[in-house]
């Protein structure tokens, strides 16, 4: 009987391009040539070399899931000319490379959400009241949207911070918005599930105020919820979720969990110079 294959879940790489290749060389990593990737989200962006990061990930083919962070919708968002980009953008290398508008096509064609072996990955939370198959169902809706001739005028849609809660009954741009910003952007909500978009610190709990993930209630009890995107929140494991931004780009580590035994391994990324200096001139709070 052939073994199946290892899936290492990892962090956000944010164009931190050296460390992943040292966490693709461990030798528990690589030993396995069939070895499948889950990652987070954030591919780009922030780090010193996104050029070279995207190209790594995309190389590894079938291999590797990657579903959509904040910095890869910004990004897509620049290419189709309603997003400026920020001070600190580090997307220059992509977007002048002979070969851009494949990686562009390629980064449209990731989804939001994948479901396998009851692990849910997303970038960023899943709101309380959404199942799995809610999720994968109305994550689709964006992915249809981002595949579509017309996409790049449907993404000036996407950015606000309202509506803050789900409706069946949301249409539009409305529609477009929530689901987007809850599963890439969101981190605390209050008690009843609403998204608290402008708390983007370390979590903090109260009785109205509290991470996505300890909302009472929520839905999703019986299947682990993968994400990245909170580097104040850090490395985070366990049933029920697992949060893999262990603050790569800010000169912490690279962290990678395998699927089945939930088993860590970690680069620190503190020795290198473009890490050192990242974390020193920004703050992670976007």
């Amino acid at each position: 009987m052939t073994p199946t294959p290892s899936i290492w879940m990892i962090g956000d790489l944010q164009g931190c391009h050296h460390p992943l290749n040292q966490l693709l060389a461990l030798p528990e990593i690589s030993a396995d040539p069939g070895t499948q990737f889950w990652f987070a989200g954030d591919l780009i962006n922030r780090g010193p070399d996104s050029l070279a990061t995207l190209k790594t990930v995309m190389a590894l083919g079938d291999r590797a899931i990657s579903v959509l962070g904040n910095h890869d919708l910004h990004f897509l968002g620049v290419v189709a000319g309603v997003r400026k980009p920020g001070k600190s953008d580090t997307l220059d290398d992509i977007l002048n490379a002979p070969d851009a508008q494949e990686m562009i096509d390629w980064l449209r064609h990731r989804p939001l959400a994948h479901y396998s072996q009851r692990h849910l990955l997303v970038h960023a939370g899943v709101l309380p009241t959404w199942s799995v198959a809610k999720t994968l169902e109305l994550s689709s809706e964006i992915e249809t949207i981002l595949r579509g001739p017309n996409w790049q005028a449907k993404l000036k849609k996407m950015y606000g911070n309202e509506p803050t809660y789900w409706d069946d009954d949301l249409r539009g741009g409305k529609r477009m918005r929530v689901i987007i910003n809850a599963l890439t952007r969101m981190r605390m909500c209050n008690r009843q599930g609403h998204m608290e978009l402008s708390q983007k610190g370390a979590p903090i709990s109260t009785d109205q105020l509290m991470p996505w993930f300890d909302v009472p209630d929520r839905v999703i009890q019986d299947d682990t919820v993968v994400f990245g995107h909170w580097s104040t929140l850090g490395l985070m494991l366990r049933p029920d979720a697992i949060c893999l931004d262990s603050g790569c780009v800010w000169g912490r580590q690279l962290s990678a969990v395998r699927l089945h035994d939930h088993k860590l391994v970690q680069i620190d990324c503190h020795g290198h110079p473009e890490q050192r200096h990242q974390s020193q001139t920004a703050s992670p709070s976007t």
